[in-house]
């Protein structure tokens, strides 16, 4: 019997180190002797145009606003949510094909994507990903260069409100240092993986064979 995936969230502000934590996470040459399963971060949709260097079905499903709302009124998404007048969704089937695969499924989306979720996935494990400190979190947002003044101000303003919401999560890791964080990442879907549901559906003819007369 194929052992069902596991559905991860994992949010952040901006800057926490989210994406270089999941990078690290599904990347073969670090989880060789790690990962005995497949694991995969979803693919969303959005209404968005895609930007240089963006192919659809691997960084996002490019959809139409019409297609969309279409799906809305389905009933299609996990969670969706409109950020800067472009919608953005996750799609249920999509990610149920993947965990009845017997695919670790992680969702990298926002404290209110996660609630989304949790009311259709009870079971879905959370994690939040938080920066050592508020000095430190503005530090590395400027160190990437690439935003003004207005816009840092304003990763800052909705990291604290993204923080606010910690006590939502099953698990928070702290991103101090990097390789500690990333350790902290495995064991929880380890865990997950060691749950008694998920090694008696592994292990159902050894039990059945332990417990028989």
């Amino acid at each position: 019997m194929t052992v069902t995936g596991n559905l991860f969230i994992l949010s952040a502000p901006s800057g926490a180190g989210k994406s270089s934590l999941i990078n690290a996470l599904l990347n073969p040459e670090q989880t060789s002797a790690f990962d005995k399963r497949s694991m995969q971060v979803s693919v969303s949709h959005t209404t968005r145009e895609p930007r240089p260097g963006e192919n659809n079905g691997e960084h996002y499903h490019f959809v139409s606003v019409d297609e969309f709302k279409k799906q809305i009124n389905q009933q299609a998404f996990y969670e969706y949510a409109e950020v800067f007048g472009n919608y953005y969704g996750t799609s249920e089937k999509a990610i149920d094909e993947q965990l009845a695969q017997g695919i670790d499924v992680f969702l990298d989306i926002d404290w209110q994507g996660a609630q989304q979720v949790r009311m259709k996935q009870p079971q879905v494990t959370t994690i939040f990903i938080c920066p050592p400190s508020k000095q430190e979190l503005e530090s590395r947002l400027r160190g990437r260069g690439q935003d003004s003044e207005d816009v840092i101000k304003s990763r800052m303003a909705a990291a604290r409100s993204e923080c606010s919401h910690f006590e939502e999560f099953d698990y928070i890791i702290v991103n101090d240092n990097f390789d500690e964080a990333l350790l902290d990442l495995k064991t929880i879907v380890y865990n997950q993986r060691l749950k008694q549901s998920q090694q008696a559906m592994k292990f159902q003819a050894l039990f059945n064979d332990l417990t028989s007369s």
